[in-house]
């Protein structure tokens, strides 16, 4: 009888399970109580018995831990960090099945009971027998438990080359998880005396199509980022609309020009960037009354391949002067047309300007206590935070309206590529030569499309680039930051293969059975094993 816990597709497939069943949905009590769950599954191995110091967790915020376990040959230096994130999306889309929507075993049978209800591609694979649905079957407890058959292994053989499981939450929304993982990384290599040689995700191959049944492998992951303006009018009743001017006016000039905005459009590889929409736009009226809506935002969505954060300041930066050129151009042909004078140009003002001349007029202790009046509302996320200290201070600035003031949201995502890497070359190559055993057609993808903690390691930059970012993001350092020092100190190509699957987000969330049960240990044990046997 194997004395292995974690080796057989049946054993692997209970793993799973059991990992989906611990409802870890994001910001919710669930998630908080993974990661003691999963220190004690992990504890089970001998290794971690024997070295229970190399297993660790690791405070990520709001009660949630990020989980470390550290295998370490006692001769190797070379080491590769295993990364995947435990939390998922809610489920309100099951409906009558959310009560099953962790359990894939019973739910895929259920499902069966359902299959009209069920898009056609679904219902297809349901009847094949080859797919396990279930919220976080394959976004991505599945990378998890492949991670945790790795270590187990690897601890069991006595693989000459050091594994760093790293399992952390919060990475659908925030990644506070990963961000505290990048400090304890650098730690652990210097208390260690560790290189790390690959940084390895196992994120799902996402489908590119109903009939696409490819298996996709990664070599970087797409950046994204979250320009955002806070647009001050002038109020007024709305008996007398000249004398002021709505705040949704002034946004609608910018909304217009911000989505799908090809200037930010970025191509590298053979591949391209989604094109920018809005995220969220919103007045900050939050009851009905006849004076008109003189404050309003909007978050939009900017996803980077290239560029850094700087560079899209500046860009953004650029496309808010045009728009409120045009928004002026237009006000002062209405105000021509009804004789009246008019209130003013709309000018443009980056938040660290805003920051400086609030600082100056009302001095630094003032302006710190209107920061901490936005932050002080438990039921604001980051994004509403940043939003809310801008609107304080205009507030208290409205000899600069009407005005749109540029500045970031979080999260931000940096945009991560080792497609040029020779290992990750070989590697690229390995996976196809090992996939083909299964008859397998791979294909390599430069940038995983699906936003991934891989941003979060190997960071680039040749100036000051982030400084933008630090400078516009009025919570930073409050509620929000990103150690790009030590991002950048960590050094090693990023490569991410992980099982099959299809609808991640969505009711219909399925894991192809053959490739994460058979397909993927044999290729991922492969490619670990190549990176000690090639000495």
């Amino acid at each position: 009888m194997s004395q292995y816990l974690w080796d057989t597709p049946e054993k692997l497939r209970a793993l799973l399970c059991e990992l989906v069943s611990w409802d870890s949905r994001t910001l919710t009590e669930g998630e908080t109580t993974f990661s003691p769950k999963l220190e004690a599954k992990i504890k089970k191995l001998p290794y971690f018995q024997e070295n229970p110091d190399h297993l660790e967790l690791h405070d990520a915020g709001l009660g949630r831990q990020t989980v470390t376990a550290l295998y370490k040959h006692p001769e190797a230096t070379e080491t590769v960090v295993l990364i995947s994130h435990f939390d998922t999306v809610h489920t309100e889309e099951y409906g009558v099945l959310e009560p099953l929507a962790f359990n894939p075993e019973e739910l895929t049978q259920k499902l069966h009971e359902h299959k009209d209800e069920l898009p056609e591609a679904a219902r297809v694979d349901l009847e094949t027998g080859k797919y396990l649905f279930g919220r976080g079957t394959m976004d991505m407890k599945m990378g998890l438990t492949l991670h945790m058959a790795m270590i187990e292994k690897a601890t069991k053989e006595q693989w000459p080359l050091n594994l760093i499981l790293t399992a952390v939450p919060d990475e659908e929304v925030n990644s506070a998880g990963m961000r505290v993982a990048v400090k304890e990384l650098v730690r652990l290599r210097e208390e260690h005396n560790l290189t790390y040689k690959m940084f390895f995700n196992s994120e799902p191959s996402f489908s590119q199509g109903p009939e696409d049944n490819k298996e996709y492998i990664y070599s970087g992951t797409i950046g994204k980022i979250m320009p955002t303006a806070l647009f001050y009018g002038k109020e007024t009743h709305v008996g007398e609309p000249m004398r002021g001017m709505t705040a949704n006016y002034i946004a609608s000039f910018l909304t217009q020009l911000m989505e799908w905005n090809p200037a930010f459009a970025e191509s590298d590889l053979g591949e391209s960037t989604p094109l920018p929409v809005s995220l969220q736009q919103k007045d900050l009226k939050t009851e009905y009354s006849t004076q008109t809506p003189y404050r309003a935002a909007a978050l939009y969505n900017v996803f980077l391949m290239k560029r850094n954060a700087t560079e899209v300041m500046d860009l953004f930066e650029e496309v808010a002067k045009e728009a409120m050129a045009n928004c002026n151009a237009a006000y002062k042909a209405v105000c021509e047309r009804e004789n009246t004078r008019g209130v003013g140009e709309v000018r443009v003002i980056r938040y660290e300007e805003l920051l400086t001349y609030a600082t100056e007029k009302l001095g630094a202790d003032e302006v710190q206590r209107l920061k901490e009046l936005a932050l002080d509302h438990p039921e604001w996320d980051d994004r509403d935070m940043s939003i809310g200290i801008v609107d304080n201070l205009m507030i208290q600035c409205q000899e600069l309206a009407p005005a749109t003031v540029i500045l970031y949201a979080p999260p931000y995502y940096p945009a991560i590529n080792s497609s040029n890497d020779p290992l990750v070359k070989e590697s690229v190559e390995l996976i196809k030569k090992e996939a083909s055993k299964f008859d397998l057609e791979v294909e390599q993808v430069h940038y995983f499309n699906g936003i991934s903690d891989l941003s979060y390691v190997n960071y680039e930059d040749d100036g000051d680039g982030w400084t933008a970012f630090e400078r516009n993001t009025p919570v930073w350092g409050d509620t929000y930051s990103i150690p790009f020092e030590e991002m950048a100190d960590l050094k090693a190509p990023v490569f991410n293969v992980g099982p099959f699957g299809k609808d991640p987000h969505q009711r219909t969330e399925r894991l192809h059975v053959d490739s994460a049960f058979v397909e993927m240990p044999h290729m991922i044990e492969s490619l670990l094993r190549s990176l000690f046997q090639a000495k």
